[in-house]
């Protein structure tokens, strides 16, 4: 800012005197004195510019008043304009791309005017400022991709309208990509702003600055249109025109540059654009055209503007083309939505579009097709368009108000165009004159010239000029492709859109590749030969190695092996081929960036054009023939022709695939397939750049999984981690408009020609923008097109495993969400899908896949359609409920009645209802608006579901995870009972690992708990109790009490647990939904099971310490007695007063202590007859079978039973010599199931019984209730092994017999260590030392220290740790993955079979599976624990604990006043809630004891450190077998029985139940193996079987066993046999690979073992190695 300074002018007088007060106060003359500040300039001048012509202009205003302000725009010197103002902002029009000075300068009220502030500006040309006015600045350089069009964000999902300027190309991209016809209708909502208002926020406006609302503007369509094909690439350029041409919507032909002054032949966007017609000429025969539009030699009729123009060209020409029934504004006039905005940048603009006749006379406007071109602005400024259509054209139309008589325009060009002079009799005689010289110029006749009479209407108009646009249609001698116009362009310096290198060396590679095409069906045996024959022979080979279709009475396993050795002979015979086409395919597609699209679009359209070539002239020959009816032959030749002759890029990739897989079959380190491994990179990277790649071979009916696999893993390590993905997909009858609703849905260009229907299964990837991406909780969306359905008659409803079943339950189970497309309400086509929909939906529930469906209507345009169709819903209910019970039948799930119980599904929401395509009669019609917007409707209502259930949402891996485990399912003929899905098995085994962690939470908890429940009891009635109870009885029903809340408690902690999991929206967990129910019930199950145990161990405890507690008096009454005759005894000897040494003290004490043994009364307790006891509660349990049981159980004594081995004997002969036929055979029959049975429950029993004895307790009567129970509950589990009362009887005592003997023997034992005087005769010794040392009064502190630390205290302690480890030892285990859950277990037991590779412990494992699971168990115990630290961590950690606990309980007892025994019994009582203290040790310990208190108290603690270190060097000494025995809680045991499940056995091959809950009602295992490992072998040839039973129920063959009563039955029925046993197929064909491997390694060794023949290995099974078995069996369990 440039300071004023001010200037001094003298007034009256020249000198300068100083006003001074004089002393008189008289004062001088004055001086007068003018003084004139010049005005600051206006600082801080800003411009901005709000549209193309318009910029902004402010300052601030400067210090001082200002009356006005003069603002100067100049350009090269020259003044453009000078305005005056008094505000401090304006705003100028001004010419774009012009550089300008622009001055202001500020006038005072006075007249000075201030200095000039002075700032330059260059006005951004129009196309710059529009583009940035539109927000599509950016993407002038950088290209607007098609995957950025298509991509889902919030614009495409919701109905915002357009608030500001830069709204508007999306919006109109958003309604054009789903082919609306009111996409051009664009404009702000009123109050919108242009991204370029007043940042200063000044709204003010007046009559002098109107122009400054300017950028309040609608901007026209046109502009728009422009803007964004210039913004655009060329393959959104190609998609814009394709849509804007299915809208008959004009299309750019030449594109200007107003800033370039350049046009561009938009030839490449128009090189999709496919139009199928009918020409009158061809109305008889019914037959029409179908050809690229570039590539159609059609006359073009070119409409252009001279000057003004007040007739409306672009409204004449709408009305020109539409006939009286259908009006459409093909081009963009003045009339309509913003079309009378003024054009900013699309002056030059040429549009064309084509009229295409459909045959009917009355309906056709021309009768022959015809280019109709429109050029936008006058063409006296486009002169270089103007001239290009001059030589393009057939005629030319030029529109004109007045004509110049020179009429230079029209005379210099090089006409081949007929020119036609169309005008408005209302113009001047001068225009009049003017016209005459053209015309005479021309030699023009009256024909050539239309004028529009004042009183002629614009029908009456458009009627003449049609007539004469029809005769130069009649009569073209001119007609030109589009594709040739290139050259004319070029020749004028116009730009063709496929001049750029990628594209022509993209069309070279092309070209090369189709040129070679001449007969269709002989070039895809010769180039594309593996997806031929040999994919489909390899197809058959892979369904029959499932299906077993053909096995007859071959060996199984043999068969299969034969089958992959033909599949390994096909896959090499070709693993080095590769054609010459596939070779310049691949190399092409490998070309960097845009040129590998562009290839590829070329391809796409050049093999179009070949097949619709192909096609159309099998029709015309296909039509001849069904002439004459004696050619059935040559007509089905035809149609096969028909079927083969479809050719497009799919067949290119498809064949890419099957080479990659090809290639798989050499060795890794083979040259030539390594050089393939970036095939599926290649086929990602198209995927991620929106190309379709196949899912589904539709001529194969299969899926190359290896390709497609390698495809989408390569794309998720292309787009991780934003790999998450929702997958849409529709299923239809067969041309019912599907790709179309896709298509127009999503954006997309699936492949909707009539000539080539989809075929398979197709999937597309479209992005989901981050705005949505949150709301979806997904990163792409794929979309899977798949090929018509044509469903089976009703009459076959129950061969459910044709191709549209596989193909429909794969993309159902695939997809997240399915539209089932219906075309024409109430048809019966609905039927025809409708079965095929409800198999895959049913078995989608079966296999936890929860997908959700929209029923789609189409054609229905009634706007009440929703209403009139409610009975026609119902309808469409009760029909889908029918379909469900006959499906579920076939599916044997007959538990579903109705749809609703296969999904959630409502009539109201769940029916959509759209109009028909077209809106009118095609060719001509353009898509209907309604069906645009019902398609849109649908769209969001399908985002809104997906976003609901966005939990359900994969990554990429996951999908492939699915795909492969639905597709090997879907190849056999029982899907549910085949499917196996590792995202499922996962699922199950996340859940199975997480409630196995509550559980494990659980019991431990309960172990604490009765643990010290069991020792709160254990020193009731001692004063080491705490408990204000006098009543043993109160104190039981008070713990029972407290365990039942504690109980509850967990089991409440569980059920919510439960629910929290299957809220989470990660894992999968809607997978396993089935299971919840189970999982629910093994809780409550859980706990009713745990209160029976804590109930009895309480009543057990608190009855043998009631049953102590007389012992306990007694032995204590002793102890006083002999405490009393001590101390009179020491009384006697110090009154001797001599000396007395040691051995004379011993004499007087043995003397003393028998005078006692004689007086004393010691009552010997009586052992209980616990045999007896047993027996009475054997026959309590036994009474509810009758009275015959009472005879067998007096038949025999108990004491008698349970004497040498239980063996299992059948009365009848018949069946003692069935059982002789069947032990010859090796066949398991009734009797060696009830042996076996018997031999597991009685090793169940003995192990319980083995437990209590180590306890060393007193019997307790609820230790044979246990057994009892645990006998019963074996026998409930075992309900198919049908057993008689006498079995039942006879097993019952044989173990009640044994366990009484041995309880009897334990309680015989706890008597005699519990007798009185044995109690106190071990003292003696110690009770003579205590005499001595109080005799000679000796401090006895260190010793009573000394001696209450080990025989008090440590006992204790050691006790205390050993019932708190077992549950640590537990649970470390748990915590390793192989103990986590019941597969795990399997997994790992039979790796480490594996890895040791010895034969016995496989015989073992077969054989006696529970018994070498549990010694295997206990090995992994001793193994874990063996080097000890571990152990020690544990061990030490309860000894700190207790330690700390022992020091607390010694400094509170200092704390109290009181004699010694006081500090001793208040040391116990503050313990006696964690210890279990002797109470002989203590009686003994607090007699003669004259310890001080206090010295007492210091050496205790340090007897305790010492103690705790002893412990320390203790249990590191012992190894952990022997601590093994010591503990309370086993838990080898707890483990086993955790882990073990039920014990059930695959009834074929005797592998063991998986099923993670405890109470599951459906028996499966992961891993089969082939019965002769169990035994099984040919009853002809005693040879081992290899059959694998999860491959014989897929077949035909038939077993018989006890269960069938030896009748023949089919595998595939083997439910109905065995109902709670699913055998599900192998997870793949390698996955019995372990179990084949172990036969294969000692076949011969278990032939010896088994005393059989060794099996004939399969040829395949011979090649398989360890790291192969290894592999297999991580695949059979799902182990990553």
């Amino acid at each position: 800012m440039a300071e004023s300074e001010p200037t001094m002018e003298n007034s009256d007088s020249a000198d300068e005197e100083e006003f001074n007060d004089v002393p008189n106060r008289n004062q001088s003359k004055a001086t007068s004195l003018s003084v004139t500040t010049e005005p600051s300039p206006p600082v801080q001048i800003s411009v901005d510019e709000i549209s193309s012509e318009a910029l902004s202009l402010s300052w601030d205003t400067p210090a001082g008043g200002v009356k006005s302000y003069i603002v100067t725009c100049c350009s090269e010197g020259n003044i453009v304009q000078e305005l005056a103002t008094d505000r401090n902002r304006l705003t100028l029009n001004l010419m774009p791309g012009v550089c300008y000075s622009l001055q202001v300068s500020a006038q005072l009220p006075n007249g000075g005017t201030s200095k000039l502030a002075v700032t330059s500006v260059r006005k951004k040309p129009y196309l710059e400022m529009l583009l940035k006015d539109l927000g599509l600045e950016q993407h002038y350089k950088e290209k607007l991709s098609l995957s950025t069009v298509l991509q889902i964000d919030q614009k495409t999902i919701t109905d915002e309208p357009a608030r500001r300027n830069s709204d508007l190309p999306w919006y109109f991209l958003k309604k054009l990509m789903m082919v609306n016809v009111t996409a051009r209708n664009v404009k702000c909502t009123s109050g919108c702003e242009s991204d370029f208002d007043d940042p200063a926020g000044n709204t003010e406006s007046d009559d002098d600055d109107s122009c400054d609302s300017q950028h309040l503007d609608d901007i026209n369509p046109l502009d728009i249109i422009t803007a964004l094909f210039l913004s655009s690439d060329g393959f959104v350029q190609q998609e814009m025109a394709l849509k804007m041409s299915m809208c008959q919507f004009s299309v750019p032909l030449l594109l200007p540059n107003c800033d370039t002054k350049q046009c561009t032949l938009m030839l490449w966007a128009m090189r999709d654009i496919v139009k199928k017609y009918r020409p009158q000429s061809l109305s008889e025969s019914k037959g029409f055209i179908e050809e690229r539009i570039v590539l159609s030699e059609l006359p073009m009729i070119s409409f252009v503007r001279l000057g003004e123009c007040s007739l409306s060209k672009s409204e004449i020409l709408n009305k020109l083309l539409s006939n009286s029934q259908q009006y459409h504004d093909t081009f963009v006039h003045h009339n309509m939505e913003c079309g009378d905005s003024p054009k900013k940048i699309s002056n030059g603009l040429a549009e064309i579009t084509w009229y295409l006749p459909c045959g009917t006379k009355n309906m056709d406007v021309f009768s022959k097709p015809v280019a109709i071109a429109n050029l936008h602005g006058d063409i006296a400024s486009v002169e270089t368009q103007f001239s290009f259509l001059c030589q393009t054209s057939e005629a030319v139309f030029v529109f004109f108000d007045n004509l110049d008589s020179e009429c230079k325009i029209l005379t210099n060009q090089h006409h081949k165009a007929q020119i036609f002079l169309v005008g408005n009799q209302q113009s001047t005689p001068s225009s009049k004159d003017a016209r005459k010289k053209v015309a005479t110029k021309f030699g023009f006749n009256k024909s050539n010239v239309l004028l529009k009479a004042k009183n002629m209407n614009d029908a009456d108009f458009v009627k003449d000029l049609r007539k004469k646009v029809s005769y130069v249609v009649e009569n073209s001698k001119m007609k030109m492709r589009i594709e040739q116009m290139a050259d004319i362009a070029h020749e004028l310096g116009i730009k063709v859109d496929e001049d750029s290198s990628e594209c022509q060396n993209a069309k070279k590679n092309a070209d090369a590749i189709t040129a070679e095409i001449h007969d269709i069906l002989k070039y895809k045996e010769d180039q594309l030969p593996l997806q031929g024959q040999i994919w489909k022979e390899l197809t058959r080979l892979e369904k029959e190695e499932f299906r077993l279709r053909n096995v007859g009475s071959q060996d199984i396993e043999k068969y299969k092996s034969d089958l992959q050795v033909q599949k390994t002979e096909l896959r090499e015979k070709h693993s080095n081929y590769m054609s010459n086409a596939m070779t310049c395919f691949i190399n092409s597609i490998s070309s960097p960036g845009i040129e590998r699209c562009y290839f590829l679009r070329w391809m796409r359209m050049n093999l179009d054009n070949v097949s619709r070539l192909k096609l159309s002239g099998l029709r015309e020959q296909y039509k001849e023939k069904c002439k004459n009816s004696e050619n059935k032959e040559e007509i089905k030749d035809i149609d096969r022709q028909l079927s083969s002759s479809s050719l497009g890029t799919e067949h290119f990739f498809r064949e890419m695939g099957q080479i990659y897989e090809a290639s798989l079959s050499l060795t890794e380190t083979d040259p030539s397939r390594q050089q393939l491994q970036y095939l599926p990179k290649l086929c990602a990277e198209l995927l991620l750049d929106g190309f379709p790649v196949e899912l589904v071979d539709g001529d194969a009916s299969n899926i190359p999984l290896r390709w497609v696999s390698d495809v989408l893993s390569q794309l998720n390590d292309l787009v991780s981690p934003k790999s998450k993905i929702l997958v849409v997909t529709v299923l239809g009858v067969q041309s019912t408009g599907k790709s179309t609703l896709l298509n127009t849905m999503f954006g997309v260009q699936f492949a909707v020609s009539s000539d080539r229907c989809t075929r398979g299964a197709f999937m597309l990837l479209i992005r989901i923008d981050e705005d949505v991406r949150k709301e979806l909780n997904c990163d792409f969306m794929v979309i899977i097109d798949t090929e018509g359905l044509k469903s089976p008659e009703l009459a076959q409803l129950d061969n459910s495993h044709e191709h549209d079943n596989e193909l429909a339950t794969l993309v159902v189970g695939l997809s997240d969400i399915t539209i089932i497309n219906i075309a024409m309400a109430n048809s019966t086509e609905m039927k025809d899908i409708l079965q095929i929909v409800v198999h895959a939906f049913l078995r989608m529930k079966e296999v936890g896949k929860k997908p959700k469906c929209q029923f789609v209507h189409q054609n229905i345009s009634d706007v009440s359609a929703h209403e009139k169709n409610l009975r026609d819903r119902k309808l469409l209910l009760q029909q889908l409920n029918e379909i469900t019970q006959a499906a579920a039948k076939m599916e044997k799930k007959e538990e579903n009645k109705s749809f609703t119980d296969v999904m959630e599904y409502s009539p109201d929401t769940g029916n959509w209802y759209i109009p028909g395509l077209w809106n009118g009669n095609p060719p001509m019609a353009p898509v209907n608006a309604g069906y645009s917007e019902a398609v849109y409707e649908l769209k969001k209502n399908i985002i809104q579901i997906l976003g609901s259930c966005a939990s359900s949402a994969n990554n990429i891996s996951e999908f492939t995870e699915w795909m492969k485990s639905l597709w090997t399912a879907v190849k056999h003929e029982n899907f549910i009972f085949s499917f196996r899905n590792s995202l499922v098995a996962d699922a199950y085994m996340r859940l199975c690992t997480e409630y196995n962690q509550w559980e494990w939470e659980f019991k431990k908890n309960m172990y604490t708990w009765v643990t010290n429940a069991e020792t709160r009891i254990s020193n009731f009635g001692t004063f080491a109790v705490k408990s204000e109870m006098s009543d043993m009885r109160e104190l039981l029903a008070h713990l029972k009490s407290e365990a039942s809340t504690e109980l509850i408690k967990w089991e409440t902690e569980i059920l919510n647990n439960l629910t929290q999991y299957f809220k989470q929206t990660e894992g999968h967990v809607y997978l396993v939904e089935a299971y919840r129910e189970d999982f629910v019930n093994s809780a409550k199950s859980l706990r009713q099971e745990m209160q029976n145990s804590v109930s009895n161990q309480l009543t057990a405890a608190a009855d043998i310490r009631q049953g102590m507690a007389e012992l306990d008096r007694i032995k204590e009454n002793h102890t006083n007695e002999l405490e009393g005759r001590v101390r009179a005894l020491i009384g006697k000897c110090r009154e001797k007063k001599c000396e007395m040494n040691g051995e004379d003290l011993d004499d007087e004490f043995n003397n003393m202590w028998e005078e006692m043994v004689r007086e004393l009364h010691f009552l010997k307790q009586k052992p209980i007859n616990i045999i007896a006891m047993v027996q009475l509660y054997l026959r309590d349990n036994l009474q509810h079978k009758g009275s015959h049981v009472c005879q067998l159980l007096g038949e025999k004594s108990l004491k008698d039973c349970g004497v040498g081995h239980f063996t299992y004997t059948v009365e009848r002969r018949l069946e003692q010599f069935t059982h002789i036929l069947y032990s010859f055979f090796n066949i398991e029959d009734h009797v060696m199931a009830v042996q076996k049975l018997s031999d597991s429950i009685i090793m169940t029993c003995s192990q319980l019984v083995t437990e209590k004895m180590e306890r060393k307790n007193n019997y307790h009567d609820t230790y044979i209730q246990e057994i009892l129970h645990t006998i019963d509950e074996k026998l409930q589990n075992n309900q198919e092994i049908k057993t008689e009362t006498e079995f039942e009887v006879s097993l019952k005592q044989h173990i009640c017999g044994f366990a009484a003997r041995e309880f009897q023997k334990m309680h015989e034992d706890f008597i005699q260590v519990n007798d009185p005087y044995r109690c106190l005769d071990r003292n003696k010794e110690k009770f003579c030392a205590d005499f001595k040392d109080v005799f000679h009064e000796r401090d006895q502190c260190q010793k009573k220290a000394k001696e209450f630390t080990e025989r008090c205290l440590r006992p204790a302690v050691e006790d205390f740790v050993n019932r708190s480890l077992g549950p640590d030892i537990i649970g470390e285990m748990l915590s390793s993955k192989q103990f986590s859950t019941r597969m795990f277990l399997q997994y790992s037991i039979l790796l480490d079979l594996l890895s040791k590779r010895d034969f016995e412990n496989y015989q073992s494992y077969i054989l006696s599976y529970e018994e070498y699971v549990k010694k295997w168990i206990l090995d992994q115990i001793v193994k874990r624990f063996s080097k000890g630290s571990t152990t020690f961590e544990f061990e030490d950690q309860h000894i700190k604990s207790i330690i700390n606990s022992i020091n607390d309980a010694i400094n509170k007892a200092k704390g109290k006043s009181g004699d010694f025994k006081t500090f001793v019994e208040g040391i116990c009582q503050e313990l006696g809630d964690k210890l279990v203290i002797s109470q002989d040790a203590l009686h003994a310990f607090m007699i003669l004891n004259d310890a001080d208190q206090e010295q007492f108290a210091h050496w205790l603690t340090d007897c305790v450190k010492v103690m705790a270190e002893g412990l320390r060097e203790t249990f590191k000494e012992t190894n952990i077998q022997m601590k093994l025995k010591n503990f309370h809680v086993k838990p080898q045991s707890v483990l086993f029985t955790r882990l073990i499940g039920c014990g059930k056995q695959c009834p074929f091959c005797k592998a063991p139940c998986e099923a993670g809950r405890k109470d599951h009602t459906e028996h499966w295992t992961s891993l089969h193996r082939p019965q002769g490992l169990g035994e099984g072998r040919s009853a002809t040839t005693e040879k081992l079987v290899t059959d694998i039973c999860s491959s014989l129920v897929t077949s035909d063959i038939h077993f018989h066993c006890r269960e069938t009563n030896d009748e023949r039955h089919p595998y595939k029925q083997y439910t109905e046999i065995f109902p709670d046993w699913r055998i599900a197929p192998d997870v793949s064909l390698q996955a019995s690979d372990y179990w084949k491997y172990v036969m294969k390694k000692f076949n011969t060794k278990f032939a010896e073992a088994y005393d059989a023949e060794p099996a004939d290995i399969p040829a395949s099974w011979k090649a398989i190695t360890s790291k192969q078995a290894e592999a297999s069996l991580k695949e059979s369990f799902h182990i990553q």
